[in-house]
């Protein structure tokens, strides 16, 4: 199991409190430092069954300059999406975990990191 952070986020630190208290094994990932690569990036997806736009922070500041709210949500605007979560790591919806059956889940609730750890 591992779980992308962001040390910084009340969410992320929730989620691994809950892993501690849990006793599970887990590896983390701080994406900001460590960034995903656009392999790396669409295997999450895929483990998730989500496309990159259902985890990009739209609210971010970055997200507004790169004008995301204008982009396509379709196959052919993928790899694009995939491009800037890679080349701004901040966009990226925080945390995921990578649950031991090769699924992912977006934690942002105790119900999420519990359904990971579940499974």
């Amino acid at each position: 199991m591992e779980i992308w952070i962001n040390p910084a986020c009340s969410k992320c630190r929730s989620a691994v409190s809950l892993l501690d208290a849990e006793g599970a094994e887990y590896t983390v990932r701080r994406y900001l430092e460590d960034v995903p690569s656009p392999e790396e990036i669409r295997a999450v997806l895929d483990r998730l069954g989500l496309e990159p736009w259902d985890i990009t922070r739209t609210q971010e500041a970055e997200a507004k300059e790169l004008g995301l709210k204008d982009w396509p949500k379709d196959a052919g605007a993928r790899e694009r999406w995939i491009t800037a979560l890679t080349e701004h790591p901040k966009l990226i919806q925080r945390p995921i975990i990578t649950a031991q059956d090769g699924s992912a889940v977006v934690a942002r609730t105790d119900e999420a990191v519990r359904d990971a750890l579940g499974r």
